[in-house]
């Protein structure tokens, strides 16, 4: 049988396309098929050790590219859907291309799923289509209330999946995943850019009063999630997945700094972000009721691991640094 995955060469798709080959016989798949756009986040060489391996091919394509999509995904038994563009920062000061890739480029992967036969389709999304919550968590039926072009992109294709499966029977499963960390990250989210800066000796921006609220989940634990979902979600249905570590971003600021041997005083407070999410909070328990899921990457431990890793992979993300400046 063969898996399709979409957004490959990033971050979390990267680790996914490591964690399915581990799975592969298991879950009876003997072709995986990778799919990238390769922009700025996506890299070719995240994808090395899986590409390693003769069941495993990558096209270099936008899921946007309808003949291409139509030809990777004819014949697969299932897609797992993470290619997406993700900084809320760059929505802001560009918003036309999420929506062109999130909303047009899932629902041109969703048609070429439907037409091509696809058994299983995994729409991975994100718990900031939720809004911002005071207190207690979101459940996977609460309303969508959006705050950021990224976030209504990204709810936008959660929308058309459902309706896929709504309209033509599709079986279709959403995730939403809570704050991913782990290595590989691109250094313009927080833990890569603030860890990476202190290697520098330069300061950390740190928004506004730096009571924003996120939940940080490995990317190991989301990987298994979505896997789990994969092999048992049902149709129709949104699992959340999250990690269980609730964190001010002043309290992850000073734990980096504490990790990396720097004072508060490599802290500069910045301008608040436009319409900053104060917090975000998932309720996991459909994901655990149904599939067994359990976050099992203690934060502490695989945030120092995840440091580490910046530390001794320099090679990797200066590129990326200095193109970005």
């Amino acid at each position: 049988m063969k898996l399709v995955i979409t957004g490959a060469a990033g971050f979390i798709g990267s680790r996914l396309a490591e964690r399915s080959l581990e799975e592969a016989e298991r879950l009876g798949y003997d072709r995986i098929v990778l799919l990238d756009a390769l922009t700025y986040s996506g890299r070719r060489e995240n994808m090395d050790t899986v590409l390693r391996d003769s069941r495993v091919t990558f096209v270099h394509a936008s899921i946007n590219d309808a003949a291409m999509v139509d030809e990777v995904v004819s014949g697969a038994q299932a897609v797992l859907h993470l290619a997406a563009e993700s900084h809320v920062d760059r929505s802001i000061h560009g918003a036309q291309p999420f929506f062109i890739t999130n909303v047009l480029g899932t629902q041109q992967l969703l048609e070429s799923a439907r037409r091509g036969g696809v058994s299983k389709f995994v729409h991975v999304s994100t718990d900031e289509v939720y809004g911002s919550i005071d207190e207690g968590s979101w459940s996977e039926d609460h309303i969508l209330e959006p705050n950021s072009p990224y976030s209504a992109s990204k709810a936008g294709s959660d929308l058309a999946a459902l309706a896929y499966h709504t309209t033509f029977g599709l079986d279709v499963s959403v995730t939403r995943c809570s704050n991913n960390y782990g290595p590989r990250q691109y250094p313009e989210k927080v833990i890569p850019l603030f860890v990476s800066n202190l290697i520098d000796g330069l300061k950390v921006p740190l928004y506004g009063d730096g009571l924003n609220v996120r939940d940080w989940l490995h990317v190991d634990d989301h990987c298994q999630g979505i896997l789990k979902v994969l092999e048992g979600g049902r149709s129709g249905e949104i699992y959340n997945i999250g990690g269980g570590t609730e964190l001010t971003n002043h309290e992850i600021t000073l734990r980096l700094l504490e990790l990396c041997g720097a004072s508060t005083d490599m802290i500069e407070p910045v301008a608040d972000r436009l319409g900053h999410d104060r917090r975000y909070s998932v309720d996991c328990t459909k994901i655990a009721a149904e599939l067994g899921y359990k976050a099992l990457v203690p934060f502490e431990s695989g945030l120092e691991a995840t440091v580490r890793w910046y530390y001794d992979n320099e090679a990797w993300w200066r590129p990326l640094k200095a193109v970005k400046s």
